[in-house]
């Protein structure tokens, strides 16, 4: 089953840790979050010059808002990358997709499932890998009409366009 996670983020002065609560001992989903952050490590500046993953501390919570266990699959690039940057994501926004350390696009299994549980928690807008937009032929089309898809073609390209620096 497909879940909503919320993730709340803070950055401190610090020596460029990262930690993590809300996980409990899920090796995957520790894993995942530590790829996306080495993938933060390695190309902050490429992101916002106001990234500093060497004088910064980053901390998130992840929220399992429906109860059903946490996913390896978790959008967490974007949440330190929001805080260090001080820019809010953009409103009622869903993530769907995930990188690897190496920066590829990686798709989530079943879209029209997945965008069902974004319209069901009250997404507005839904930022996606590009990849998926040979496959929402088969998405029914009143459900694609609910929101407003925002797709990105790489890493960075999600973050600008999560936080509204387009």
């Amino acid at each position: 089953m497909i879940g909503v996670f919320r993730l709340e983020s803070q950055v401190l002065h610090g020596s460029g840790k990262f930690e993590r609560s809300g996980l409990g001992y899920d090796a995957k989903c520790k894993e995942a979050t530590a790829t996306a952050f080495s993938y933060l490590k390695a190309n902050a500046n490429r992101i916002s010059g106001a990234i500093s993953t060497t004088t910064k501390d980053y901390i998130i919570n992840y929220q399992d808002l429906q109860g059903i266990g946490m996913t390896n699959k978790l959008a967490t690039l974007i949440a330190p990358a929001s805080v260090a940057s001080g820019k809010p994501t953009i409103s009622s926004l869903a993530v769907l997709g995930e990188i690897s350390i190496a920066g590829t696009l990686i798709n989530v299994d079943e879209l029209a499932t997945a965008l069902q549980v974004c319209l069901d928690s009250g997404a507005k807008k839904v930022l996606l890998p590009i990849t998926f937009a040979a496959v929402l032929g088969s998405v029914p089309a009143e459900l694609v009409g609910c929101f407003n898809l925002i797709f990105y073609q790489s890493a960075e390209d999600a973050v600008y366009k999560a936080l509204g620096t387009d």
